[in-house]
């Protein structure tokens, strides 16, 4: 069958997509991802992709929709509009994406169609053709509340296609570990491809200290300080090995001895041989570091990354913190705490009950 996988044109958005559409493929089956801007890393993973966003500039759009809307902009800033911000944000994205994915849609006919929930626009298409939509989670919202959102604010997409409301997908692809977060559908273990990059031999194994990985966000914007700054701060206060990974000039130009940089790397293959990861709060950090089970400080910072690492702190398998709060105190309670470990040892056990991508192929096949 030919499946069609849509997906905003963000790389933290496509990315999750990318081990189910691997799996339809490997079962044989034809699968194209329309995205666009970073998204098309996807590439490289020897999918077929196809641009549905030339010229994509998220802040653009943001820059255009928040100043109407100057409270919910205000919130989103602080991470506390809850699914508001990502409704106007992706409600206006969407409808200038839906006639690119119905156009698309329309003429490669595809039997399935699989959109995450910030790309309602493949939902459209899919109601538009007649054939089953499949929802894919690759947030910590629950992806109902994120579609309902977005739909509001979509404008004449739905319209322009003679729809009242968006159809309830066929079926959908739950990947929060329940003890995390509520999501509805199929459960799908999270995994993620995490695109180019070699990982340096020292990185595969544990060095002689216990090693924290420190990432940012793939996206910057007003108010994404991120945590390197205060890490590269507290680093000479902390016994451990910190890496660095692929930071900002800033962070990079004066460390102290016990820390080390490198560029973009496998982080999933880097996970096993640490002790802790710190990140900007985004659902794949999470993800990966649960489904890894180390313990992890999450930033509360701007759009989801609040709700994300209150989610962790609430489980207890790590720490939510301002990045001005991260002291050196705070890192090495990630190491010594064994209530951090053990709760983040249970959700790693959690995930790795749930299902494969490729568990779910014959289950969405019977679709079609």
């Amino acid at each position: 069958m030919r499946v069609l996988v849509v997906s905003a044109p963000l790389v933290g958005h496509v990315f999750p997509l990318v081990p189910l559409a691997v799996a339809l493929r490997d079962a044989g089956h034809d699968v194209l991802v329309a995205t666009g801007g970073g998204g098309l890393a996807a590439a490289e993973a020897g999918l077929s992709v196809h641009d549905i966003a030339p010229g994509f500039d998220f802040g653009r759009i943001a820059l255009r929709v928040f100043p109407r809307h100057p409270l919910i902009a205000r919130a989103e800033l602080a991470g506390t509009a809850g699914t508001r911000g990502a409704g106007l944000l992706f409600g206006a994205l969407n409808d200038q994406l839906t006639d690119p994915v119905v156009a698309l849609a329309t003429d490669w006919r595809p039997h399935l169609v699989v959109y995450e929930p910030f790309a309602v626009a493949g939902a459209v298409a899919a109601a538009r053709l007649d054939v089953p939509a499949v929802r894919q989670e690759n947030a910590l919202f629950d992806g109902r509340d994120l579609v309902r959102a977005t739909v509001a604010r979509l404008g004449g997409a739905l319209r322009r296609y003679g729809l009242t409301e968006l159809p309830a997908p066929a079926a959908a692809l739950a990947v929060a570990p329940p003890s995390v977060a509520t999501q509805g559908g199929w459960p799908m273990r999270y995994s993620s491809y995490v695109g180019g990059g070699q990982l340096p031999d020292w990185l595969r194994e544990p060095g002689d200290r216990q090693r924290i990985l420190v990432t940012r966000s793939t996206l910057t914007g007003p108010g994404d300080r991120g945590p390197m700054p205060a890490v590269v701060a507290a680093a000479a206060e902390v016994d451990a090995e910190i890496v660095l990974v692929r930071p900002d000039e800033r962070s990079a130009r004066s460390v102290p001895g016990n820390v080390r940089v490198v560029d973009w790397i496998p982080l999933d293959e880097a996970l096993p041989a640490s002790t802790a990861l710190v990140h900007h709060g985004g659902a794949g950090s999470v993800l990966g570091a649960l489904a890894a089970g180390l313990p992890q400080l999450a930033t509360t910072g701007p759009g989801d990354r609040r709700h994300n690492a209150e989610l962790v702190a609430r489980r207890g398998a790590g720490l939510a913190l301002r990045p001005r709060d991260i002291t050196a105190r705070a890192l090495t309670q990630l190491l010594t705490d064994e209530r951090l470990r053990t709760a983040a040892a249970q959700v790693s056990r959690e995930i790795a009950g749930m299902p494969a991508p490729t568990d779910l192929v014959a289950r969405l096949t019977a679709l079609v």
